[in-house]
């Protein structure tokens, strides 16, 4: 996610660096990821803004970086899911109104009304969830990706409240750092939901999935968006198990910390809350699941997909077709039989 002009300002000081006008200075270089799928963000930037941001096949790169086959491996057990993964990724998908491509028929769970709706794709993708809670395999083995975090607050909360298990809530310890004058009172600090932050008001069960919001030791796994199962509470720590990755079922202990928002001109002060670094994950949104596998996975589209690549995304996360469900609310730009949404797909980052 790091920006074009990062990489290049690198490429410079290396070649400063060894006096060799190559490359990196002709030294070789590893970049992790891939910078095609979901593109870095830029605070209300333009199309053209994010696109010159971004990595992409230029010449000044097509020496140096060798595309990977962007899709989960274990897709190519299914050629058609793998097919169709690939044509949603280069926006060659069949399409109605030039942006808005059909869903597979056994894809979709068919759209009723928002809560009627939305039970059906949470039985789709938690078959038996009050016979299977205790197994952390099967609590992990299933996730809804949804676009924003609002939609997916509000499936955690539901979701939450049908989980059965011994109950903690946390509160956090927030304060405007810089506020010298007491401009903005406590009960408006803990109102406020950051993307990337924990919230105010984090309530957990025995045995629900937690997802990490913060590096805090990568070396022993515990890294930004590892998945976590809740096993039991203290006053200050939380027993977790690392549910996924090498260092899977491995036991640890997180503390509060201290934690600030990323985009320090997102307000007027400088928010400070003290909170376990954590979040429900029974859904995530799109983008914090990138590079995650998923065996059964759920989508839920109540708006389209509004930046590039989160619809291919969202489908690789899944295994095959038939164990990714998909519900979409009815779009009135939307044309032809079939459920449709929208692919976004910036082609100028996918070419030379």
């Amino acid at each position: 996610m790091a920006k074009r002009q990062v990489v290049e300002a690198f490429d410079w000081t290396m070649q400063d660096i060894t006096g060799v006008a190559l490359r990196f200075g002709g030294k070789i270089m590893v970049l992790g990821g891939d910078f095609r799928q979901v593109l870095l963000v830029v605070r209300r930037g333009t199309r053209a803004q994010i696109v010159d941001s971004s990595l992409r096949m230029s010449p000044l790169w097509s020496s140096i970086i060798k595309l990977r086959l962007t899709i989960n491996m274990r897709a190519l057990t299914d050629p058609w899911f793998s097919n169709f993964l690939l044509r949603v990724s280069d926006g060659v998908e069949e399409t109605v109104d030039e942006s808005f491509i059909r869903i597979p028929n056994d894809m979709v769970i068919p759209y009723t009304d928002k809560e009627k709706s939305l039970d059906s794709l949470i039985d789709a993708v938690f078959p038996s969830l009050e016979f299977n809670r205790s197994e952390s395999d099967y609590i992990i083995s299933w996730a809804i990706l949804s676009t924003k975090n609002d939609s997916v607050d509000a499936i955690n909360v539901y979701m939450i409240d049908r989980f059965n298990g011994e109950e903690r809530i946390y509160y956090s310890v927030d304060e405007a750092i810089d506020d010298k004058n007491g401009f903005y009172p406590l009960e408006f600090l803990n109102s406020i939901s950051v993307s990337g932050l924990p919230p105010h008001y984090l309530r957990l069960k025995v045995g629900c999935p937690i997802i990490l919001l913060r590096n805090i030791d990568a070396a022993n796994g515990l890294c930004n968006g590892t998945r976590l199962i809740c096993k039991s509470f203290q006053q200050n720590v939380i027993d977790a198990e690392i549910a996924v990755g090498q260092h899977d079922e491995k036991r640890i202990f997180l503390p509060k910390i201290p934690l600030c928002p990323s985009d320090d001109d997102m307000f007027p002060f400088k928010l400070k809350r003290k909170q376990f670094p954590i979040r429900l994950c029974f859904a995530m949104t799109i983008n914090k699941a990138q590079g995650q596998t998923i065996p059964n996975v759920g989508i839920y589209l109540p708006d389209p997909v509004f930046s590039h690549g989160q619809l291919y995304v969202a489908f690789s996360r899944g295994v095959s077709r038939c164990n990714t469900k998909v519900l979409v609310k009815p779009n009135e730009n939307s044309k032809g039989d079939g459920v449709y949404t929208a692919n976004v797909v910036y082609k100028e980052v996918l070419h030379d």
